[in-house]
This record gives C-alpha cells, structure tokens and sequence, in this order.
C-alpha cells in the first residue's frame, strides 16, 4: 500500500512519473483522476494512461468523473497523443458502463499482464 510521502515524491517531487488532477466542490475535495504517458510504435505517438480515477461517493452523479475524463482527454489532444488507454474490472458494470457513455470501447480481446519487481526472474 502506498504511503502519502510515496505519493508526494512521486507525483509532486523533482521527478514526477505521473500527473494527478483534483477536482473540488468549493473548497471540499470531491476527487482526482492519475495519469501518465505512455508511447505507441504502432501509432508512432504518444498515449494518455489513465491510472485512477476515484470520486467520492457522496459526489457520484454529479459530472465529477466526466470533468475529470474530460480534462485528461484535452491533455493529450494538447500533447499529440492517438489514445487515452485505462483498464477496469470486468465486474465494474457501473463503471464500463460510464466509460462507454463516454465513448469508450471495452477491448476484452486484450488481457492485462504484469509482474511485481518482487517476482522478477533471480538472474535481473
């Protein structure tokens, strides 16, 4: 689990890996959305990965998610990117049916691989 002084060096410290947006009601916190760029050779561009998009709960409903989907979405026109890229459970039906409001096309022909850098092979 990350720790707050985790999140501040690396999103907010001298070398930033990512980027985060807040979103408020006034002066309350209502959410935030994290976003990084990643690079496509089939596209020879870059691309917008969505890493998290968290809204609180009590704000759900409200265009909070949309307007953060949204600004993301500007960025990387702004940057030149050909996609903006996210995953999502696949038994998140109130979510993959937001992002398909939104446009999005679920690809379930691609399947998410990762390895921990705990797991990597002895000779690494």
């Amino acid at each position: 689990m990350a720790l707050e002084t985790q999140l501040e060096e690396t999103l907010f410290g001298p070398r930033s890996y990512a980027f985060a947006l807040l979103a408020y009601n006034g002066d309350e916190p209502a959410g935030f959305a994290v976003y990084f760029f990643s690079y496509s050779t089939f596209l020879a561009r870059p691309c917008l990965y969505v890493e998290d998009v968290f809204v609180r709960s009590e704000r759900r409903g409200r265009s909070v998610g949309r307007a953060l989907f949204l600004e993301m979405f500007r960025i990387a026109k702004r940057e030149g990117c050909g996609r903006v890229e996210w995953n999502v459970l696949d038994w998140n039906a109130p979510s993959i049916a937001f992002y398909e409001r939104l446009g999005a096309r679920v690809q379930r022909e691609w399947l998410k691989c990762s390895l921990q850098i705990k797991d990597l092979p002895a000779e690494v």
